[in-house]
């Protein structure tokens, strides 16, 4: 089994959300849907650390006004994940490319429209539903998500 740490960001602006279309990479396991920027922690690096360096490193944008969301475990096959959700409503600096896919600016009430993680859907709307730190376990058999569990407690998964 491999586990890791990770950190994921979505960026609220006056364009929308930011998320990244995943095209680029070959052999991703995000490829072709759409997610938040960030990226796995490197050693010595807390969270806050590894989030303003990969919105800095995928986007170009320096963020000023950021906070932890939700802690996500991702248990996908034989690799498991423990994902800190962050959320942005501050930033400045000039948007570049981005090597890993297509920087977009999406309206926040068609997210659930795009191609994305079913388990993501169910932390949008706890970002929207709350306004503490959540925690979030989502189980998944390569695409499909078998179960969800929010604070230690098993969900429905509605989605």
């Amino acid at each position: 089994m491999n586990r890791y740490e990770a950190t994921l960001c979505y960026i609220y602006g006056p364009k929308g959300v930011l998320m990244l279309h995943r095209t680029k990479k070959e052999n991703d396991i995000n490829k072709d849907k759409y997610i938040g920027v960030g990226g796995h922690v490197e050693q010595g690096e807390s969270p806050e650390e590894c989030i303003l360096r990969e919105v800095r490193e995928e986007t170009g944008l320096e963020m000023t006004s950021y906070r932890l969301r939700g802690i996500i475990t991702f248990v996908i096959d034989d690799f498991d994940e423990c994902c800190f959700l962050f959320t942005c409503d501050g930033f400045e600096g000039e948007m570049t490319s981005c090597e890993e896919g297509e920087l977009v600016w999406i309206d926040p009430a068609k997210v659930e429209e795009l191609p994305i993680w079913p388990g993501d859907k169910i932390f949008f709307r706890l970002l929207k539903e709350r306004s503490d730190v959540f925690s979030l376990k989502l189980h998944y058999v390569h695409d499909e998500l078998i179960s969800a569990a929010v604070d230690g407690k098993n969900i429905e998964i509605v989605v």
